[in-house]
Parts: structure tokens; C-alpha cells; sequence
């Protein structure tokens, strides 16, 4: 279905772009939920902010009440972290339930957050998911939400 939808937005064209996929589908390579939790795990402050910058100006791309779930989720595993003994990747990756290609970020993340940066970014993400529903919070934008949230995360 997609694909004849292609073929009547750029007609006989043989080949098609990764811009042009990401223009149709709007999911963008560099800015997406996975490479803003990249940032915070690395604590890079300016590429954190501008995802965030693409997720307001594009508010289809990654909508607060499906980017603070994710967040939550990774820091939730980040935390479990500190309760398994002589954490290696094998036994890390077991424990949390993840792929061992994926827990570097973990490990890193439980490395430079610490067990009360962890707890408190845990805090945080529950502060800013209630203020995206309203609670607490009247008539702020979602990316203002998002980017003071990711300035005190890092």
C-alpha cells in the first residue's frame, strides 16, 4: 500500500532517497526517541535540545505522552541496575530483560547518572508526565515541557 503511494508521489523515479522516506513517513534518522534517550545516557545537553527542537516544531514525530513513557521505561531498567550484583553485560542483559547489544547504554547510563541521578531522573520523568496531562501544569507547550525536563535531567 505504502509503496503505491510512492510511486504517486514521485512517479517513475527508480530510485528512492533515505530523505525521501523520512519526509513520507516523517520519522527522522537523527531525531527520534531512541537518539534523544542516546543523548541523556551521554549526558550531551545540546543534541538533547535540538531533538527536542525537532520534536516541537514537528509534534507528530514524537509525541511527550509516548517519548515519557520510553524515557521512564529506560531509567526504570538503568535503576535495577544497582540491585544486581557485579553487574557484567551478560548477566545485566538477563536481568533487565534487554538484548546484550543494548545494555551498554544501561551500564553507561547507570555510570554517569549514579543511584540518586538515576532515582531522581525516575522523579522527574513522573513530574513531567503528570504536567503533560495537566496536572500541576496549564497551557505550556509540550516541547518547552520536554526541554526543561531534559535541563534538568543533565
Amino acid at each position: 500500500m505504502r509503496l503505491k503511494k510512492f510511486r504517486l508521489i514521485w512517479g517513475a523515479r527508480k530510485t528512492i532517497q533515505e530523505d525521501d522516506v523520512e519526509n513520507f513517513v516523517g520519522i527522522s534518522k537523527e531525531y527520534n526517541a531512541f537518539e534523544l534517550q542516546s543523548a541523556l545516557v551521554r549526558k550531551d545537553l545540546s543534541k538533547a535540545l535540538r531533538i527536542i527542537q525537532y520534536f516541537a516544531s514537528n509534534p507528530k514525530a514524537a509525541p511527550i505522552q509516548l517519548v515519557l513513557p520510553a524515557l521512564y521505561g529506560f531509567f526504570s531498567k538503568v535503576y535495577m541496575i544497582f540491585g544486581i550484583a557485579g553487574p557484567d553485560e551478560k548477566t545485566t542483559a538477563a536481568a533487565l530483560g534487554v538484548s546484550p547489544y543494548f545494555v551498554h547504554d544501561y551500564l553507561l547510563a547507570a555510570k554517569n547518572y549514579g543511584f540518586a541521578g538515576t532515582e531522581n531522573a525516575l522523579l522527574l520523568l513522573h513530574q513531567y508526565n503528570l504536567k503533560s496531562i495537566g496536572v500541576g501544569s496549564v497551557n505550556v507547550e509540550d516541547g518547552e515541557l520536554m526541554k526543561e525536563l531534559i535541563v534538568k535531567l543533565v
